[in-house]
């Protein structure tokens, strides 16, 4: 069986241009297919049996000649090309794939500028968070796994006040500790670093001693006047 290769790919797409009436030649310049058709902006492909950086390089590229550039390259699916068509709409390329063994062309997107739709929920998390955390207390491009969030923060106070105090209500630590969420932080558990010993009253684990010497006792702030 013969290996395919990236000239392959020029018949199917060739064929399927001129079908949308276009005029189509190969390797013009440094550009593997031109299609012009009538006035408009001339349709530059790159070819390509796979994706690659280089691929999506050349395509960049060829934006500072025409708006309508596509990279085509042979039929995939899954993962793999949902974030690369993904990557082609960010990057305003057009993208279609070629299916080897008939010829088969499908277009899946069209050069466009890419304009991402805002999630506003999840930028009023951010915001949240960010207001919530007291100093800061990671460095930018640190692992994800023991990171002092806001929450983080909130247990930690509950935490040295247990130390403080012994085991304690959960008012007790909510007005102490500045936690207006303390027993629901120390009901929830999830650090392993609270045990409650009797109906609403909390104690400190060996774990939670553990996380105080790990990151650090934080001080109490000051309780909120509910008057």
């Amino acid at each position: 069986m013969t290996k395919p290769r990236e000239t392959d790919l020029y018949p199917p797409v060739k064929t399927y241009l001129e079908g949308q009436g276009y005029e189509v030649k190969g390797e013009v310049g440094a550009v593997d297919v031109v299609a012009i058709r009538d006035k408009e902006d001339p349709v530059l492909i790159e070819l390509k049996l796979g994706f690659s950086l280089a691929l999506l390089h050349q395509g960049i590229a060829r934006q500072t000649i025409s708006d309508a550039v596509y990279l085509a390259v042979s039929h995939v699916s899954g993962k793999t090309l949902k974030e690369n068509l993904n990557l082609c709409r960010r990057l305003g390329l057009g993208l279609m794939t070629v299916r080897l063994r008939d010829g088969f062309v499908e277009v899946l997107v069209d050069p466009a500028p890419y304009k991402p739709r805002k999630s506003t929920r999840r930028k009023t998390r951010l915001l949240r968070e960010f207001a919530r955390r007291v100093g800061d207390p990671n460095a930018g491009g640190a692992t994800r796994v023991g990171l002092v969030t806001s929450y983080r923060q909130d247990a930690l106070r509950c935490a040295t006040f247990l130390e403080e105090e012994g085991a304690s209500k959960g008012a007790s630590v909510a007005k102490g500790a500045g936690v207006p969420k303390a027993t629901r932080i120390m009901a929830d558990d999830h650090y392993g670093w609270f045990e409650r010993v009797e109906k609403g009253i909390y104690m400190l684990t060996p774990k939670g001693v553990e996380g105080l010497a790990a990151f650090g006792r934080v001080g109490r702030l000051e309780p909120v006047d509910a008057g």
